[in-house]
């Protein structure tokens, strides 16, 4: 049966640790320089509405190490939505690739694409949510830990699709999640309130960092003027301003927390160098996962493993 990967929310418990122990295993063969290509004569397409260096290259990346090749098409090789319908673009791009990776900015976009496509689709990031990157970061956590056992994840900034897909990740795996982001910023309601239904974790949005930080284990924040929302820039620096990741907010965290964020970082808005580039940072583990887990999902929908 052809499955995708859109949204964390649409896996189970089982499948997300599935993905963790294959990520693993690749990661593994990849660092002792082990030859593992499982997905041999295979082609990716790789759709880019929104660019990105990190998507692009640890995709591209993990593509060729599994023995396949990623087609790289850019806004002016496909004008998603645009130039020629999804529908279209998803049905003819079936006929040449084995998969399908799109970074875009429209959710429906993503979800038209899958479905009308003949072959797996992989969400490289939409407006409404980021599911491979939440993925990449729970297991560099669990790398780190050892465990996922009483866990608390405070997310500190704008309630954007990052953070739509930590809640997702909290309505499948359970952990104390808190997002923090100033009123009118809060994260996509229906999410929320399904992941409160689901009662899986405990799942809270405050307002106040220096509250939401207490016990966690994990503070992450990002940027706070998304790709796209550029003309906001100013306004919403004067607003988030408090909501910075530094030095003194990490001291009312637990001793030993860690820090995270998806990266590009804005050194000087929301995190500073000191705390990037400090003992407490995970940032750049969690880059280099990106490409492993991925390699594992990419292994996983193409029926490899």
């Amino acid at each position: 049966m052809l499955k995708h990967f859109i949204s964390i929310a649409d896996y189970s418990k089982q499948e997300i640790e599935e993905i963790f122990s294959l990520t693993k295993n690749l990661k593994e063969k990849t660092k002792k320089g082990e030859e593992h290509h499982l997905c041999k004569g295979l082609t990716m397409s790789m759709i880019f509405a929104k660019p990105s260096a990190r998507t692009r290259i640890s995709f591209e990346t993990g593509m060729y190490q599994l023995g396949g090749y990623a087609l790289y098409l850019s806004p002016n090789d496909i004008g998603i939505g645009k130039r020629e319908s999804v529908s279209d673009i998803s049905r003819v791009i079936s006929r040449y690739n084995d998969i399908i990776m799109a970074r875009l900015f429209d959710h429906k976009h993503i979800v038209e694409l899958a479905e009308f496509a003949s072959v797996p689709v992989i969400n490289g990031l939409t407006d409404y949510n980021h599911p491979c990157q939440i993925m990449a970061d729970m297991y560099t956590i669990l790398e780190h830990r050892g465990h996922l056992d009483d866990l608390k994840i405070t997310y500190i900034g704008d309630g954007n699709n990052v953070a739509n897909s930590w809640i997702n990740l909290a309505s499948i795996l359970p952990f104390n999640l808190t997002i923090c982001s100033p009123s009118g910023y809060e994260p996509n309601n229906d999410i929320l309130v399904r992941a409160k239904e689901k009662n899986i974790s405990n799942v809270q949005v405050l307002s106040n960092p220096e509250e939401a930080v207490k016990d966690a284990d994990i503070v992450y924040t990002d940027v706070w003027a998304s790709m796209g929302q550029e003309s906001e820039t100013k306004e919403r620096h004067d607003i988030f301003k408090n909501y910075q990741i530094n030095q003194q907010l990490m001291s009312l965290a637990k001793v030993g927390a860690k820090v995270m964020h998806c990266l590009p970082a804005h050194r000087g808005d929301e995190i500073t160098d000191e705390v990037i580039d400090g003992p407490q940072s995970i940032v750049f583990d969690e880059s280099e996962n990106r490409m492993h887990v991925q390699k594992a999902i990419i292994v996983k929908l193409l029926g490899k493993a």
